[in-house]
């Protein structure tokens, strides 16, 4: 039993617009729900995807108005956004003419990369896919041509000052395999190792553990990742609800997001992690050539969605 992919991966904003813009611009991706964090509705909490938002292609982003992260371990240290083998030398080039600073492509575990940081800090690779993963759905709005738009997230990358009770998690409780390691690009003297979920293998379905025992913890803040999820069937939730239970995983309990059903818990490393079903979809309450035009509030948050709307910032 062991999820099949990465869902979606959640991070923080302090410049929400410019955030808005440079997903929405550069990086050609659809914003394919405009909401709010449920638990604190004084915050956008967008989500940038394909033209669907498939699971798997989400890179979604909380609006808090707090200082930059300090660095360190215990924390998701970049993420990995996948293209087709063709695209890097388009990136390359779009990235500079949007005037954001690349390092130059190497391969790195065997992949193409191309890693750089958006304007808060937010640490982000391009990385060829080889075709893994599922598909995405074109947008035909976006400026990036369909052929060199984001194919989905992965791999994530995560930094623990000790991999023994994380790795635990990983393979007992999560079902995940240890597949090899590699240096670290960054300190040579860091060991990565790679845990892989599902079947088929790839990127998508590849979370890298690098161990870094001589840092002090990350501190969140704008620019840092705040979790990770990973996708689960939607007929398995209950099952992963009692699987957490039995290993006595201290966990959120069942959590109804509306557009997919989750489950937290913080690994031993700190890092919190995400159990999110596919479904039931983004589509549920908008049409899908309007998706992410309008505030989007579950159900539950309708009956605020004057006051709740009046105290958001406009995005464009």
């Amino acid at each position: 039993m062991s999820p099949h992919g990465i869902h979606h991966l959640t991070a923080v904003s302090a410049a929400i617009r410019d955030n808005h813009r440079f997903y929405t611009g550069p990086m050609g991706m659809r914003l394919v729900k405009r909401s709010v964090n449920q638990d604190d509705v004084s915050a956008y909490h967008l989500f940038y995807s394909d033209a669907v938002g498939t699971p798997g292609h989400d890179l979604t982003f909380f609006d808090w108005p707090v200082p930059p992260e300090q660095r360190g371990t215990r924390s998701i240290t970049r993420t990995g956004l996948r293209v087709a083998e063709s695209s890097l030398d388009y990136w390359a080039d779009r990235l500079a003419e949007a005037g954001v600073s690349a390092e130059p492509a190497r391969e790195i575990d065997g992949r193409p990369t191309l890693r750089f940081e958006d304007a808060e800090g937010q640490r982000l690779a391009l990385v060829v896919d080889g075709g893994a993963g599922d598909p995405p759905t074109p947008w035909e709005r976006s400026p990036v041509p369909a052929e060199h738009q984001i194919r989905g997230l992965g791999p994530i990358t995560m930094s623990v000052p000790s991999l023994e009770h994380t790795d635990l998690v990983l393979r007992t409780v999560l079902g995940m395999e240890e597949d090899r390691t590699y240096a670290s690009p960054d300190r040579e003297s860091d060991t990565v190792h790679v845990y892989v979920m599902g079947e088929g293998g790839g990127p998508h379905a590849e979370l890298h553990v690098v161990v870094q025992p001589d840092l002090g913890p990350a501190r969140q803040g704008a620019g840092a990742v705040h979790h990770v999820a990973f996708r689960i069937p939607d007929d398995a939730y209950d099952a992963w609800t009692e699987r957490l239970q039995r290993f006595g995983v201290p966990s959120s309990g069942p959590v109804d997001r509306y557009y997919f059903r989750s489950l937290y818990f913080r690994e031993p490393g700190g890092v919190l992690f995400e159990l999110a079903t596919d479904g039931p979809g983004f589509a549920v309450d908008e049409d899908a050539e309007t998706l992410g035009e309008q505030v989007a509030l579950p159900p539950f948050l309708e009956s605020r969605r004057e006051q709740i709307v009046a105290n958001l910032k406009p995005l464009d």
